[in-house]
């Protein structure tokens, strides 16, 4: 089986389970990719010479590669899913990060979960994304995001305001810090933190969520992804700025963000005892009351 990894530099304490990874990985017959900037990462690390093809697009992998091994937190899957693009490729998420929402695998299972991987006991989930368009299409082809697009203030204590339109419709003025719109994967995220719901990732849908409104009777809203969303920032100062996922831009007043569902998603690895609703558990806590 042949395999990409694409990661950021780990704490020193997950030294000894990723030299296990990397030696279960060669002694399994995995035939390993590793990302450019990764592979000098680990190399000068751990002081070894890595044997497998350096790749630093995804058009060289493209072809060849069956899976991605993401190894950090959900941050990095968020730069995975940039990287693997329309491509199809399935990704697994070794979690060296904090929470790990969407890198599922703990560094302790690694070994149990590569040999799942490698006997085909695992299950592909499909997560929807969202899709940005702008006049001068601001973010270029990496224009998708997994979690979310989110508009907010730059350089100034003062509320900024968010007119939002939803096919047409004008459903509201945000007056706020900023705007969050999310999928069904991001509301877990920052829009979980600003009071937003959590989303089942199959719900075919968005969550519109504010960030500390002025208008206290405003909450956050969902509406399907098949909707066309459309805000224009104003504010008092002359420039604002648009994050989709890890990536950043500077917008005017004048720039018009469309929002719709992408034409293609991205594909995660779920191993057989992996669960949505167990995730809220092991994460959120979720259930864990003495009196159940």
């Amino acid at each position: 089986m042949k395999i990409a990894l694409y990661g950021r530099p780990f704490d020193c304490r997950f030294d000894s389970q990723i030299r296990q990874m990397l030696t279960y990985l060669e002694q399994s017959g995995f035939e390993i990719w590793v990302h450019d900037a990764f592979h000098q990462f680990l190399s000068k690390h751990f002081k070894i010479q890595l044997s497998g093809p350096v790749f630093s697009t995804i058009h060289e992998i493209k072809s060849p590669i069956e899976m991605l091994l993401s190894i950090g937190g959900d941050g990095t899957m968020l730069e995975s899913a940039k990287l693997v693009g329309n491509t199809g490729i399935p990704m697994l998420g070794i979690n060296t990060g904090r929470l790990g929402f969407l890198s599922s695998v703990a560094v302790e299972d690694i070994e149990k979960a590569l040999n799942a991987v490698k006997e085909g006991e695992f299950d592909l989930e499909e997560r929807s994304m969202l899709h940005l368009s702008t006049p001068k299409n601001l973010f270029g082809n990496q224009n998708f995001a997994l979690n979310e697009l989110t508009v907010y203030r730059r350089d100034s204590a003062s509320m900024i305001t968010i007119h939002t339109y939803i096919d047409g419709n004008f459903l509201n003025s945000y007056w706020a810090d900023g705007l969050i719109i999310s999928t069904p994967t991001g509301s877990t995220g920052y829009s979980l933190s600003c009071g937003g719901p959590i989303l089942h990732p199959q719900s075919e849908s968005f969550v519109i969520t504010p960030i500390a409104p002025h208008n206290l009777n405003v909450r956050p809203f969902v509406v399907a992804d098949t909707s066309t969303i459309v805000i224009k920032v104003e504010g008092r100062k002359e420039k604002f700025i648009a994050s989709l996922d890890s990536a950043t831009e500077t917008i005017s007043a004048e720039t018009e963000l469309t929002i719709t569902k992408s034409l293609f998603g991205t594909r995660l690895v779920r191993l057989k005892n992996e669960h949505f609703f167990r995730t809220l558990t092991n994460k959120l806590n979720w259930g864990l009351d003495k009196r159940n």
